[in-house]
């Protein structure tokens, strides 16, 4: 008897293979894609034994490997695998809900535009100076975890204040400043290091940190170099390198980068 092929059969297909394409795009350039095409290439092996040739033995200890290595995964992926739900939950993916809220926030756009300006004025002076920063502007993730490793301050967005902390001298010059939209919340916060190799050799520790969060969570990081004075951000695990002030003022106000 032949294959019959339905259409419910290609659905399947094609429903597997979005799957593992963002699969991959949430582990490319980090270490686990390796492990992510030796699973992928274990899985097609046993196919071929258990469903393809049905060779018994081999597939009933292949189907025993099967069925711990699920919990294996789990345990090796698990950064990966909060970062997927974490992107299925935000509210920029549910197109309903990102214009209902767009509806309701209209009044609060003028109020966005300053706190914009205050930190695009800011990261533009800092990088005149070289003073060197981390921003982080966070979104729909818990951060809590990132904001209690650093000094909780709750202040208005100010961009006197986020130049003053960090000036070369300030004791929280090195860490991390995480903001809402409506204030900033702590400052010299540490920030998960991303491990991905497609980070040139040239960019610092602030720019894989940068990097890392974003990774981790939905939030955006800003990094003033210390040695450039360029602008970087970092969001969905994506690195833009030296931008100018006005782009970062666009990339803020969810427009594309001209």
């Amino acid at each position: 008897m032949g294959f019959e092929i339905n259409i419910k059969d290609i659905i399947d297909i094609l429903l597997v293979a979005f799957l593992l394409y963002q699969t991959y795009r949430l582990i490319r350039g980090t270490s686990a894609v390796n492990i992510f095409i030796g699973v992928i290439a274990f899985i097609l092996g046993w196919f071929i034994v258990s469903v393809v040739f049905k060779m018994q033995l081999l597939g009933a200890i292949l189907d025993g490997v099967m069925s711990v290595g699920a919990i294996a995964l789990i345990v090796i992926f698990q950064n990966e695998i909060r970062r997927f739900f974490s992107l299925i939950g935000s509210r920029k993916n549910w197109k309903l809900i990102k214009w209902l809220y767009r509806v309701f926030e209209v009044k609060q756009s003028a109020m966005e535009n300053i706190t914009i300006m205050h930190v695009v004025i800011a990261c533009k002076n800092i990088a005149r100076t070289r003073s060197g920063a981390l921003i982080v502007i966070a979104n729909n993730s818990d951060m809590n975890d990132y904001v209690q490793s650093g000094e909780i301050i709750n202040s208005t967005i100010n961009s006197r204040l986020i130049e003053n902390i960090f000036f070369k001298n300030s004791p929280l010059h090195d860490g991390a400043m995480i903001m809402s939209e409506k204030e900033i919340i702590a400052v010299g916060c540490i920030l998960p290091v991303s491990q991905s190799q497609d980070i040139p050799k040239r960019l610092g520790l602030r720019h894989r940190a940068a990097l890392g969060i974003s990774e981790k969570t939905d939030a955006t990081a800003i990094v003033v170099s210390e040695e450039t004075g360029r602008i970087s951000v970092a969001r969905n695990g994506e690195l833009i390198i030296n931008i100018t002030a006005e782009q970062l003022e666009r990339l803020l106000s969810k427009h594309p980068i001209e």
